[in-house]
């Protein structure tokens, strides 16, 4: 059996290829620490663009919906955002065999849930079951794609539980420090997935509990007691420092940046790239952290034409330029992709050459492949137009802005991009339709490399929809296992190049647009302003001066 120790190592190792490169532009930008000592008491007044409706931890999926459950639960492992490495939160430590399919964890004594109930290997056995396996009757679906091969689990003692795979899953230790797996108590996973989704049934060990909520207006959380577990890298320790933190809704970016300005919020999220130097001008903060992950990104559906056709794809990749991209739409907070997966995801590798903007090297390509330019510029095959439909979400500020001058730049090589960026409900309503839409954009926040087995591999997500009788298919299978397979440094590091060359050349299967951050705007009395490693904010170290 492998021990905790190892698992540091690996991390360390592999952020460190990507840092290497990447310098300070992988890193978050933490507000200074001006004013004194942290003081206790208060309320943040925090203002966000979407609502949360679901605060379930183990199905809240939006930004603001794990923003909240982030401070309300806890994880078994905790990913430091600063150094990638895997340390101990509700788990002591643990052990895992050499096949990476089975993990061994020894749980703290200490925790208690917020309705007085302890927290044992019996309860996070019915987390790892309801998360690995789902429950039909209750309506609770698995979280397949960071549970990729659980069969079961064991109670090895009160405080020893097992978890067991059918395959290797490299990144399991990093899933369970994920936003999706934050530990519940027993009486809320009795309940079905509706009553799971509402505040007063949601049973957790965090830093805060949801005490109010108003959709669609106001999550209020409120500072749990005699909280005394956080991990040992945080700044302190014991309760959070502020009394409550009142999150607000307010749509338009606009009316955020002026709440902030007018004093009637502390603090803004989703700020406008616009707003940004202004804002810091005046004297406020703006605390960004790149969201690591697989980046906002271009995935071509190579089951609808015309992208079935990897000329088409590869032309995308080229025909576009990613430094007007930051010249004109990203500020410093964001970062142009150069890769499929964000920098700060440990395995990283630089693929920015093979991203530079070649109009030339594109045209050749479709000429190649049969594609004429017609009377208005845009290509045709067959009396068939070179027309792509893409899909996207308008969540963050920058991504319009960001797909539309790609369309312009595709229309100059031929290539007609028809944009429907969409609100996250509609978005969703459309993504279920298959054959309209030949490039779908989102990007997944996991910082872990494994993120590219579960969006890409035909056996999980298969964002590329690869059929088996692609000839791509199996070898999509066999390369992207690779960065599952195994936790020792150098191997998974040249698992995590290959399969970055395999998405990006090989295959083609996206076209990576820029590296999405989370960027906080507030006032200079707010203090300890920070993200966890996926990038959602984080209220326990955050304290407020006292007038």
């Amino acid at each position: 059996m492998k021990s905790i120790r190892h698992w540091r190592a690996v991390g360390a190792l592999l952020l460190a290829v990507g840092i290497a490169a990447t310098g300070c532009s992988a890193q978050a930008k933490v507000a200074s620490a001006q004013g004194g000592d942290p003081v206790s008491g208060g309320t943040l007044r925090f203002a966000v663009l979407d609502a949360p409706a679901n605060l379930d931890p183990h199905s809240g999926s939006s930004y603001p919906e794990s923003l909240i459950t982030s401070n309300t639960s806890d994880k078994l492992t905790y990913q430091n955002p600063e150094t990638g490495e895997i340390e101990p939160w509700l788990a002591t430590s643990w052990e895992y065999n050499d096949d990476l399919t089975a993990f061994t964890f020894h749980l703290r004594d200490d925790v208690t849930f917020n309705d007085g109930s302890k927290l044992d290997a019996a309860v996070v056995k019915e987390n790892f079951d309801i998360l690995g396996l789902g429950n039909e009757a209750l309506g609770v679906p698995a979280v397949t794609a960071y549970w990729v091969g659980f069969v079961s689990s064991e109670v090895i003692d009160p405080l020893t539980v097992k978890a067991t795979f059918n395959r290797p899953n490299a990144g399991f230790l990093h899933a369970l420090s994920h936003y999706f797996s934050g530990i519940v108590g027993h009486s809320t996973l009795q309940l079905s997935k509706a009553d799971r989704a509402l505040p007063q049934n949601i049973v957790t060990t965090g830093p805060y509990t949801v005490t109010e909520q108003i959709y669609q207006e106001k999550t209020v959380l409120t500072k749990r007691a005699g909280y005394d577990w956080a991990p040992a890298s945080r700044a302190h320790s014991g309760e959070a420092y502020l009394d409550t933190v009142e999150i607000a809704v307010i749509p338009e970016a606009s009316v955020r940046t002026g709440a902030l300005k007018s004093g009637e919020v502390d603090a803004i999220l989703d700020v406008n790239s616009t707003d940004e130097a202004p804002l810091k001008a005046q004297g406020y903060q703006i605390v960004s952290q790149l969201i690591p992950g697989r980046d906002i990104a271009f995935d071509f559906k190579t089951d609808v034409f015309p992208t079935d056709d990897i000329a088409v794809r590869k032309a995308v990749n080229l025909g576009w330029s990613r430094d007007a991209l930051k010249k004109t739409v990203l500020t410093d907070s964001y970062a142009v992709s150069t890769s499929a997966i964000s920098s700060r995801v440990p395995g990283w590798k630089d693929f920015s050459a093979d991203l530079t903007e070649n109009q030339d090297e594109a045209a050749k390509i479709l000429d190649a492949a049969g594609w004429k330019s017609g009377a208005d510029g845009i290509r045709e095959r067959d009396g068939k137009r070179l027309t792509l439909e893409l899909l996207g979400i308008d969540n963050l500020v920058v991504n319009k802005p960001a797909y539309e001058l790609i369309q312009q730049d595709l229309a100059k090589i031929g290539i007609e991009l028809d944009l429907a960026v969409l609100p996250i409900p509609d978005f969703s309503a459309e993504s279920k339709k298959s054959g309209v839409y030949n490039i779908q954009v989102a990007n997944t926040s996991r910082a872990d490399v494994a993120v590219l087995e579960q969006t890409y591999s035909p056996l999980f997500s298969n964002a590329g929809k690869l059929a088996k009788d692609n000839p791509l298919y199996q070898q999509a299978v066999d390369v992207l296992l690779g960065v599952s397979a195994t936790l020792d440094p150098t191997a998974r590091a040249q698992a995590a190049a290959d399969a970055q060359e395999f998405i990006l050349d090989t295959a083609a299967l996206t076209s990576p647009v820029y590296n999405p951050a989370q960027v906080t705007a507030a006032d200079p009395k707010v203090h300890g302003i920070k993200y966890e490693a996926q990038s959602r904010n984080v209220f326990y170290d955050t304290w407020i001066e006292k007038s």
